[in-house]
């Protein structure tokens, strides 16, 4: 890490040609497919949230959501169901809060860039406001390899531009006007984050203000160091590449994947900060973005913000394969809105 000083050159986009198009007029097209891919009234999925019946995109006052950042043609279609859920309307500024894959953390970052590159235009970071919090929040400063490294926030920024875009009047007269915040979340311990989601509790409440939190959901297989199956009755095993598929035919793996990601999903839309952390404790389950997740969860306890206020509503589930056998993988992707 680094001491702040703005770069006035731009952080490229290093993933893009490979994670997703560099073909920004292409890249564009199927951001737009997608979004008109979600329909225009909809159940939310969670077992909570589902209770409260239909919601149209954009949702009101929705200034927070949940969305993958895996390569676009995994989670791309499972994003655009987040993105259009969010109201962009209003907007002068955007977090993106994302965890940190290849630098061990133990606090938070923010960056050294004063812009982001995308193959749609370029997002103007609040050098003043990152210089800000940096000091006030005590974080660190991503060093250029690092940065580039991280697809956590990279992958989110083609659409939080092409949102702009659309729906943003400030932003089509000038990008500059509605800027960026990028925030790495570490390995953060629970008191951190809710040290972090007390600075960043006063923030939620300005109407001006949208949350990007980036993660993707369980990540299962050995590749990942993850085979946690639940059965439907009994204890819950580690399974190995060899076991065989007859002690998982009657309750699929790709069932208890999805079990154990609904219950994740519940407990984050309990809005109990708590029980989030308690069922990752007791699953396990690899939910890359808990921290960044953790800490806005920790920010919506603190923020007295109204009943009911901050918590979210999942809306799009999706797996990258339906594991059948114990050497299979997969990945999962879950989107989700909050109104503050």
């Amino acid at each position: 890490m680094m001491p702040f000083s703005s770069n006035s050159k731009g952080r490229t986009a290093s993933h893009a040609g490979s994670w997703y198009t560099d073909d920004g007029k292409k890249l564009q097209r199927q951001l737009d497919e997608w979004l008109d891919q979600v329909p225009s009234s909809a159940r939310p999925i969670g077992t909570a949230s589902s209770q409260e019946g239909e919601y149209s995109p954009p949702v009101s006052n929705a200034r927070a959501i949940i969305a993958p950042h895996a390569g676009y043609a995994y989670s791309g279609p499972a994003a655009a169901w987040a993105y259009k859920s969010a109201d962009w309307a209003n907007v002068k500024r955007v977090f993106l809060l994302g965890p940190s894959h290849h630098h061990y953390l133990p606090v938070a970052a923010t960056t050294n860039y004063s812009k982001y590159e995308t193959p749609l235009g370029d997002l103007v970071i609040d050098v003043d406001f990152t210089a800000k919090i940096k000091q006030e929040w005590k974080l660190q400063v991503m060093d250029p390899r690092t940065d580039k490294a991280e697809h956590s926030l990279e992958m989110h920024l083609p659409y939080i531009y092409r949102m702009l875009s659309l729906h943003n009047k400030s932003f089509q007269e000038d990008p500059a006007a509605v800027p960026l915040v990028p925030i790495m979340v570490g390995a953060t311990r629970p008191k951190i984050e809710r040290d972090l989601g007390a600075h960043l509790a006063p923030y939620l409440s300005d109407p001006t203000n949208i949350f990007v939190i980036s993660s993707d959901f369980c990540h299962w297989g050995s590749r990942f160091s993850y085979t946690y199956y639940q059965p439907q009755e009994g204890s819950a095993v580690n399974l190995r590449s060899n076991t065989p598929s007859s002690e998982t035919r009657e309750y699929p793996i790709h069932e208890s994947i999805k079990a154990v990601d609904f219950e994740s999903m519940d407990a984050v839309e309990s809005g109990v900060h708590e029980d989030f952390l308690e069922q990752l404790e007791r699953t396990g389950n690899t939910v890359c973005g808990r921290h960044p997740i953790g800490v806005f969860m920790a920010a919506v306890e603190q923020a007295e913000l109204g009943e009911g206020k901050g918590r979210f509503r999942f809306v799009r589930y999706e797996r990258s394969s339906e594991v059948e056998r114990a050497d299979d993988s997969s990945v999962s992707y879950c989107s989700a809105f909050a109104v503050l």
